[in-house]
C-alpha cells in the first residue's frame, strides 16, 4: 500500500508540492491510521498513514499532552493507494 505523507511543521523541501489543511478527525481502518483533513478549499481529504507516522506527527504538534489534535494545521501530500 502506498501511504500518504503528513507533517506537523512546514516542510523545508519542495514546498510547492505540499498542501495545508486542518485536522478534522483521526481514526483507524484496516490496520492503518486515517487522518481526515479539511483542505484549503473546504474539501475533506482522507490521508492513510502508518501508526508510526501518526505518532511522530502528533508528537510534533504544539498541543498539550492529551489535548485533541482536531483543528491543528498540517502539511500533507497524497500518494493514493
Amino acid at each position: 500500500m502506498n501511504h500518504d505523507r503528513i507533517h506537523a511543521r512546514q516542510p523545508t523541501h519542495d514546498r510547492d508540492r505540499w498542501s495545508t489543511g486542518r485536522i478534522e478527525s483521526i481514526t483507524e481502518r484496516d490496520g492503518h491510521c486515517v487522518v481526515t483533513v479539511e483542505a484549503a478549499d473546504g474539501a475533506s481529504v482522507e490521508l492513510v498513514v502508518t501508526f508510526a507516522i501518526r505518532d511522530l506527527f502528533l508528537s510534533r504538534l504544539d498541543i498539550a499532552d492529551g489535548a485533541s489534535p482536531v483543528g491543528e494545521r498540517v502539511w500533507y501530500r497524497q500518494r493514493g493507494g
